[in-house]
């Protein structure tokens, strides 16, 4: 009989302990779905368009490399976007990684072979890279 009521007894303990314990866990539990962002945006405010100012507005956006709504907001505050990097300027940046790519490449050999030809390659590398470098300069 005493074991009997042993037995009845303990599952009440566990779950009086486990039940203590799930008050205190909540700081150990992960969150779960999205961060919160550290700024909301709770205004909501609506605009109206034509079709043509739409389509030009939509243009502008696609050109500038944004969404509509955060064109539209950029030009709201600043008056002006800087656009992303174009094509010719997409290719320059291209290159410049092909070339960092080489110079890792000439700093093992120069490690291996020696660094009088390494050297010498990478002063044709050094003038390439500062080429391509006034050529965005430019385009800014």
């Amino acid at each position: 009989m005493l074991q009997k009521r042993s037995l009845l007894i303990l599952p009440l303990v566990a779950k009086e302990y486990y039940r203590g314990y799930d008050k205190g866990s909540n700081q150990d539990k992960q969150k779960n779905g999205r961060p919160k962002k550290a700024v909301k945006k709770e205004i909501v405010r609506s605009i109206r368009f034509s079709k043509t100012e739409y389509f030009i507005v939509k243009q502008h956006a696609f050109k500038s490399g944004l969404k509509i709504t955060v064109y539209i907001r950029q030009m709201a505050l600043n008056g002006k976007i800087k656009p992303v990097l174009n094509e010719e300027e997409r290719q320059i940046v291209r290159q410049l990684i092909g070339m960092a790519n080489n110079l890792n490449q000439l700093t093992k050999m120069g490690h291996q072979e020696g660094f009088i030809i390494s050297a010498l390659m990478f002063e044709k590398y050094k003038n390439l890279m500062e080429e391509l470098l006034n050529k965005l300069r430019r385009n800014d």
